[in-house]
């Protein structure tokens, strides 16, 4: 999932301070489950902002609203018919969700609320690690299910450096060393020889280094416009 945390409340005041009239707009997928921008988390801001602004003697008009996933059309368009009574909405979900607003409503500010972390998963409760670097090239099926990309310091192909001390990264003694647990994995699968193949140089033009990238479903496609069964 695409994990978040919220900005400081002072980075916001200072966002909305141009604006009197702000909906906050929290998302009920990623950002949700990360306590980040879900019902809860978009009650609280909207009765903190409304709050300080009071107190700094300019009261705002603060309202509230979720959608489902900002990231897709038809859920923001549950909030068509609000958005224009507002100078700007404080998006409350990842980066994709405040841009998605930005694009659907252009005729209204799109604030972002959050600050977009990366791709992961929940360690434990009200913990969540990084796991995937969307680079758009997958290669887990040669390390064992660990990403090299996301989850090693310097994104080795070929591992480990020889930087590493008891199984840690030497950029810090909390940080897991990417490579040692690949090695041990792969040595419990019996797979160790695997790792004998040298990687070939990355294409990071499938990452984000080869510009923004998009991808097409010709058989979606075709299906939506009724060319497929």
């Amino acid at each position: 999932m695409i994990v978040a945390e919220q900005k400081p409340l002072e980075e916001i005041k200072a966002m909305i301070a141009p604006y009197q009239r702000i909906l906050v707009v929290g998302c009920g997928t990623c950002v949700t489950v990360c306590f980040a921008g879900g019902e809860k988390e978009v009650a609280i801001l909207a009765s903190s902002l409304r709050m300080a602004s009071r107190i700094d003697g300019n009261p705002k008009q603060i309202d509230e609203a979720v959608v489902q996933r900002q990231c897709e059309w038809e859920f923001l368009d549950t909030i068509k018919d609000q958005v224009g009574s507002y100078d700007a909405i404080l998006g409350l979900g990842c980066g994709v969700g405040t841009q998605a607003i930005a694009e659907h409503f252009p005729g209204v500010i799109a604030l972002p609320g959050l600050n977009t972390s990366f791709m992961g998963l929940t360690v434990e409760a009200g913990v969540w690690a990084e796991r995937c670097a969307a680079c758009g090239s997958c290669i887990l099926d040669k390390t064992g299910g660990i990403c090299p990309i996301a989850r090693c310091s310097k994104s080795l192909l070929n591992g480990p450096c020889g930087g590493s001390s008891g199984g840690k990264c030497e950029i810090s003694k909390e940080v897991d060393c990417a490579w040692d647990m690949i090695v041990k994995r792969m040595k419990e699968r019996g797979q160790l020889e695997k790792l004998l193949e040298i990687n070939p140089p990355k294409d990071w033009s499938t990452a984000r280094d080869g510009g923004p990238r998009r991808i097409s479903r010709e058989d979606l496609m075709l299906a939506r416009e009724g060319e497929l069964p």
